[in-house]
């Protein structure tokens, strides 16, 4: 592919990548502004005992931009800030602070992730890559999706 066609491709990548993220979407609540108001305690919260809640599905999200620009990169695993991998357990404590830090997890994630897909020195492996970026911007409108759904049902207890 010539250089020129993998900055535009590059370009539509960084731009779902954020339109999902944070970016103003036509399609509704993205990731950031389905997270927007949630306290701690809302997003400790379960449907039912075994179902996943907004701070599991947050880290969750953040993992898989870890992975993505690992793979990306070629990066080893092991460095994510928390430990496992996919599913995660909650803190012991559930507290703003711990609420917030998980949030920042997330953002740090996606702007490293960003970083790499917007990196030239990356293009190729980005054009290698190209679905599993547009799986990752997929994949947080899918989990905004629950997230709203589980503050309606918060909201309707």
């Amino acid at each position: 592919m010539a250089s020129r066609a993998r900055t535009a491709d590059a370009a539509l990548l960084l731009q779902l990548l954020d339109e999902a993220y944070e970016k103003k979407t036509w399609h509704g609540p993205n990731l950031m502004q389905s997270l927007r108001g949630i306290s701690a305690r809302a997003a400790a919260w379960r449907p039912r005992p075994g179902r996943h809640n907004i701070w599991e599905l947050t880290i969750h999200a953040a993992y898989w931009k870890y992975a993505a620009r690992r793979r990306l990169l070629r990066e080893p695993r092991g460095s994510f800030a928390v430990e496992g991998s996919n599913w995660f357990t909650m803190p012991k404590a559930v507290t703003e602070k711990a609420w917030r830090d998980c949030r920042q997890l997330l953002d740090d994630e996606h702007r490293k992730l960003v970083a790499a897909v917007a990196d030239p020195r990356h293009s190729r492996a980005v054009q290698k890559q190209r679905g599993m970026i547009l799986g990752v911007a997929f994949h947080d409108v899918y989990h905004a999706g629950q997230i709203r759904l589980l503050r309606r049902l918060q909201e309707s207890r």
